[in-house]
């Protein structure tokens, strides 16, 4: 300690050599002992009470260079060495009712009584790991400037991308999903571009994959980017979107895309049965490994207009409503993900597009698609 209380008491004392704080209610110290300074006076005279702390659990103990087996014969001989105190039970406010626990065989609280406790026992660990890059690219050779998303690229496939991919590589983002804007003369009203195995897409994936060969590449499975009508389904005479026949063109485009070297197809256009079908065109073609993370809630929203706008994929009449989700319905969600999952997705994307722009705007230098979930929108 580094002072010495000197308490004035008018009784007398006995003499003695030391006080266990252990046994006295109310006295509280870090040391186990204190020392008490007396001395003899005459009847009726003040005595100054010094109390001293004990240097035994101050710093560190001084070695005595005893052998191990030394030590553990002093110990078996009584001889054992001192230690801190156990602390005190903390007290409670005045006015807390005295009560018999409760009789609990579980209590949870257990597992997050402490900051290191709480990180001990975390379930869910959001690391660099976990998020896939967005990144958007075009056949030229120089980086453009997307207008609509500030601070944000179309990257030429050969030179802006792999400097990216490499900054991204560098803080821990190992996984990346790529956008392409296809040249308007490739498009046509069936998006065979798509399936082209020498597009833009399937040489990406192997340039990449040539230059790093553990980098995790995801695609878009859709047919806007690669449509003349820019949706993302064949569109028949009358403006209705063919469902089945673009899950045929879907199927195609995937397998391309694992022929390339893809480690994860993502459909995103919300076609009913393209995760069931695609599973089954992956397999046929030797493909088992590749995953599929299915856009399971993809909802109708005015937010895509900068992502079109990147793509150029913007529609060329209508909407999309007819296949994307109505906002308004959450049990449709459920609906959505119970047919992926009893399909055969390997991963289930609730995607929300307004999250996905707020990334944007900071570019890499941020990673921003979850592998399991975005947001969840109501």
């Amino acid at each position: 300690m580094a002072t010495t209380p000197i308490f004035n008491a008018s009784c007398s004392f006995p003499s003695t050599r030391g006080i266990d704080c252990k046994s006295y209610v109310g006295l509280r110290s870090n040391v186990s002992k204190v020392s008490i300074a007396s001395s003899r006076i005459a009847s009726g005279q003040r005595r100054n009470l010094v109390i001293r702390a004990s240097e035994s659990g101050n710093g560190h103990a001084k070695k005595l260079g005893m052998s191990d087996a030394e030590c553990e014969a002093a110990v078996a001989a009584g001889n054992v060495p001192e230690a801190p105190p156990v602390p005190p039970k903390p007290a409670a406010p005045a006015g807390t009712p005295i009560i018999q626990p409760l009789n609990l065989n579980r209590r949870p609280r257990r597992n997050r009584a402490s900051p290191v406790t709480r990180a001990a026992f975390q379930e869910t660990d959001i690391s660099p790991a976990n998020f896939v890059y967005p990144l958007f690219i075009h056949e030229g050779e120089e980086d453009t400037p997307i207008g609509a998303m500030p601070g944000c690229y179309r990257l030429g496939w050969r030179h802006g991308l792999v400097q990216e991919v490499a900054k991204a590589r560098a803080v821990g983002v190992n996984s990346i999903v790529l956008f392409p804007k296809v040249p308007e003369a490739l498009k046509n009203p069936t998006g065979d571009e798509a399936y082209n195995d020498n597009g833009l897409v399937p040489r990406t994936i192997r340039l990449l994959k040539d230059k790093y060969p553990d980098l995790v590449i995801y695609t878009d499975v859709a047919l806007d980017p690669y449509s003349s009508d820019g949706h993302d389904g064949i569109v028949r005479e009358d403006g209705v979107i063919m469902n089945d026949e673009t899950v045929h063109q879907l199927c195609k485009q995937a397998v391309s895309q694992a022929r390339a070297g893809a480690d994860v197809v993502s459909p995103s256009d919300m076609m009913d049965g393209r995760v069931g079908a695609i599973r089954a065109a992956l397999d046929a073609e030797g493909f088992q490994n590749v995953s599929i993370m299915s856009y399971t809630a993809k909802y109708a929203s005015s937010f895509y207009g900068p992502f079109r706008e990147a793509l150029d994929s913007n529609p060329r009449f209508g909407d999309k409503k007819t296949y994307q989700m109505n906002p308004a319905n959450y049990r449709e969600a459920l609906i959505e993900a119970r047919e992926d999952e009893a399909e055969g997705a390997d991963i289930l994307l609730v995607f929300h597009i307004w999250t996905l722009y707020g990334f944007c705007a900071t570019n890499l230098h941020c990673p921003l698609l979850h592998t399991k979930f975005l947001e969840s929108t109501p």
